[in-house]
């Protein structure tokens, strides 16, 4: 039943054939193919999930408002408001995609969600950002041909302030190296659906934690000249042609932050990106300058973080006691 989002493509072009064509004939493959590339691969992943969590809790597609709102209800002790409202949409897009009635639209699902957040709402557990000093203990023990390929991971994912699937998506092509450092090409990312691209500047680093050397004795040792930068690594240290997942990066980073005694499950992927925007607004670097690395669309989802950075500076406390 999971399938009916990926056949919600077709059923979509269907029914624009049976508006603009008389004769009732189906939109050409060509056409279909575009239709599905408007949904990145990621996200149709994640309107499976939630789709599918919905159908072995007993829901079905279509579905009635008030079958919904009992989905609602019965998760409501197992999973976040936010996990809850995140897979409504998955649902929600079931229905629209075929040209059912969206079941999320109604008043009663709308007043019943208001309910789960006023009742189970809690705050969103950021991870941890791995921080500058972080870097210094996390790198210290990456050796070998698996850790050359960390340590470039982690430095160009901080320094450039990636996301994970933007960190494994890179190819070798997307790297300019120039005589102040480095040019990533980045062509496509969760805020750039459309695929217009934007470039992040990469300089030369000061210290031992400089990720353009990084990166290029990355390449150098494993031999990468085409394909994916970041591969598997087996035991014996020989490098394949598989592209390391976006799950590897969390794993990656959770395991450094483990040898460094630090709680492992407070990191994620995210906390090299996180990191960079907490570690630069530390440092007095202005919002602009720090959305220009991030690309970041609003800088009001960049405050979070640097709120948090600067929570003890000019705290009306000091200024007491």
């Amino acid at each position: 039943m999971a399938s009916r989002l990926d056949a919600s493509v077709q059923s979509i072009a269907q029914m624009r054939s049976e508006v603009n064509n008389e004769s009732g004939g189906h939109l050409s493959p060509a056409v279909c193919a575009l239709l599905a590339a408007s949904i990145s691969e990621s996200t149709r992943r994640a309107y499976r999930g939630d789709l599918q969590d919905f159908l072995n809790w007993g829901g079905s597609i279509p579905c009635t408002p008030e079958r919904l709102a009992e989905y609602i209800s019965g998760k409501a002790e197992l999973n976040s408001p936010v996990t809850i409202s995140r897979r409504i949409v998955g649902v929600a897009r079931a229905h629209t995609s075929q040209g059912l009635a969206d079941p999320s639209k109604t008043d009663l699902v709308r007043t019943v969600l208001r309910g789960l957040r006023k009742t189970h709402g809690r705050p969103q557990r950021q991870a941890a950002p791995v921080l500058r000093d972080d870097l210094l203990q996390m790198l210290a023990k990456a050796d070998g041909v698996k850790g050359a390929r960390d340590r470039a991971l982690i430095l160009l994912g901080f320094a450039a302030a990636l996301r994970r699937s933007e960190l494994v998506g890179l190819d070798f092509g997307d790297l300019e190296f120039k005589a102040e450092g480095l040019v990533v090409h980045l062509t496509r990312s969760k805020t750039d659906q459309e695929g217009n691209g934007r470039k992040i500047a990469v300089p030369y680093g000061r210290t031992s934690l400089c990720p353009v050397f990084a990166v290029r004795d990355w390449l150098a040792l494993a031999a990468v000249c085409t394909g994916p930068v970041f591969r598997s690594v087996n035991k014996a240290g020989r490098v394949s042609d598989a592209r390391l997942s976006d799950q590897s990066v969390a794993l990656i980073v959770k395991r450094y932050a483990r040898q460094m005694g630090h709680v492992a499950s407070a990191y994620s992927g995210h906390s090299l990106r996180s990191g960079l925007v907490t570690s630069a607004a530390q440092s007095g670097v202005s919002l602009p300058k720090i959305q220009e690395q991030t690309g970041h669309r609003s800088v009001a989802m960049l405050m979070r973080y640097v709120r948090d950075a600067k929570i003890f500076e000019n705290n009306v406390v000091s200024a007491i006691l």
